[in-house]
């Protein structure tokens, strides 16, 4: 199941790829365009300058062959400053400012030349022009970084939702199988507990059939248990007032019996000064017996697991360990998706309900506190204390 999560992130890295590449492409021609536009300023300035020129060469007796001049001077529409032989500056076209005073005018004439500009020479009417990009320019200029910013700002969008809607479609999947597994169990048990009920009155003077009987009883209302742990699933389950030792120490005898003998259990005692969390019994112990059991397959029938509770303010944490082969840092996070696992049988749902049940019904916390390879793994759960 492990190669789903592996798939999913090839397919993250190539959507990451063909984004990088329409934003590359998109912002290449943006520069083109720049480019293009600054070109035809250029030459529009190329002309005012020899329109200029051409004005202080020729004689104004003869209006009408100047009027093309006239007409390029009058229509010219970027801004421009003009120096005068005697240093004074005149401005034209500049937006908000039909009649620039000579500070504004000083002062752009200071930004031009410090980035580097050269002015252009011109005769008669001023000795230099110093010529400015159009706002359009401009606005395509810090159009790539807009660009990069609303393309982020998308992507970034349509991730979230796309893994919001794909986690909730899962969390459909999961606690619809979880529901119709309750169902499908409910018939079966049913039978079950009635038979075992029928034989015990078939021959009740036989005490180790008796035995038998009893023993058959309680591995029933365990598939019971199960059943209605798989009910509450998609639902809302019923939290109610428990203390913490007592939780532990249930699982803990529960696991112990089916655990190998070289299996050593460190747990807190039950008599310990007691700390209530609201939780649901059953759902809670589902997670610590889930959490146990992937200690007890990562040991190999050998190992140590313990549990230890800390309190924190208005939280209590409870650190289950164990000195197995450990988890790579690089699936902390994936261990707890539907359908991860790194067994040859299994369906992968364990730690993904382990976390739904503490995080979702319980408003608490549960992830991996530490993890060496061929030393072991520590999980914490997190839940607030009711006082």
């Amino acid at each position: 199941m492990s190669q789903i999560y592996q798939s999913q992130n090839k397919w993250k890295f190539f959507l990451i790829i063909f984004g990088g590449l329409m934003l590359l492409i998109t912002l290449v021609y943006s520069n083109y365009l720049a480019s293009k536009l600054k070109e035809n300023e250029e030459k529009n300035f190329e002309m005012f300058v020899k329109a200029l020129s051409s004005l202080s060469e020729n004689d104004y007796d003869n209006q009408d062959d100047m009027s093309p001049y006239f007409e390029i001077i009058d229509k010219f529409p970027l801004p421009v400053i003009l120096e005068s032989e005697s240093g004074e500056l005149y401005g034209d076209n500049w937006k908000g400012q039909e009649n620039p005073d000579s500070a504004f005018l000083a002062k752009k004439k200071a930004e031009f030349l410090a980035n580097g500009n050269v002015p252009l020479e011109s005769q008669g009417y001023s000795r230099y022009i110093y010529y400015f990009n159009s706002e359009l320019l401009s606005y395509i200029n810090y159009y790539p970084i807009v660009q990069i910013l609303l393309v982020s700002l998308f992507v970034g969008l349509g991730y979230y939702l796309f893994n919001t809607s794909r986690k909730a479609e899962q969390n459909r999947v999961w606690a619809g199988m979880a529901k119709e597994t309750a169902h499908q169990l409910g018939t079966p048990i049913s039978a079950m507990m009635a038979w075992i009920e029928y034989l015990k009155d078939y021959n009740n003077e036989d005490h180790q059939y008796q035995e038998i009987l009893v023993e058959l009883e309680k591995d029933v209302d365990r598939l019971n248990l199960v059943a209605d742990r798989f009910s509450k699933i998609g639902s809302h389950p019923k939290l109610t007032k428990e203390n913490i030792y007592d939780r532990l120490a249930e699982v803990h005898n529960y696991m112990k019996r089916r655990a190998s003998s070289k299996i050593r259990f460190d747990f807190p005692d039950r008599n310990d000064e007691p700390i209530f969390i609201n939780i649901n019994a059953h759902l809670f112990d589902w997670v610590l017996e889930n959490l146990i059991r992937n200690s007890l397959d990562a040991m190999s029938q050998e190992g140590e697991i313990s549990a230890h509770v800390v309190k924190d303010e208005n939280w209590v944490h409870i650190d289950l360990s164990d000195t197995g082969k450990g988890i790579p840092g690089n699936k902390f996070s994936t261990i707890f998706k539907p359908g991860f696992s790194t067994k040859e049988r299994g369906w992968g749902l364990g730690l993904s309900l382990a976390k739904r049940i503490i995080e979702g019904y319980h408003q608490g916390k549960i992830f991996v506190k530490s993890s060496k390879l061929n030393e072991g793994t520590t999980f914490r759960i997190s839940l607030r204390i009711e006082e």
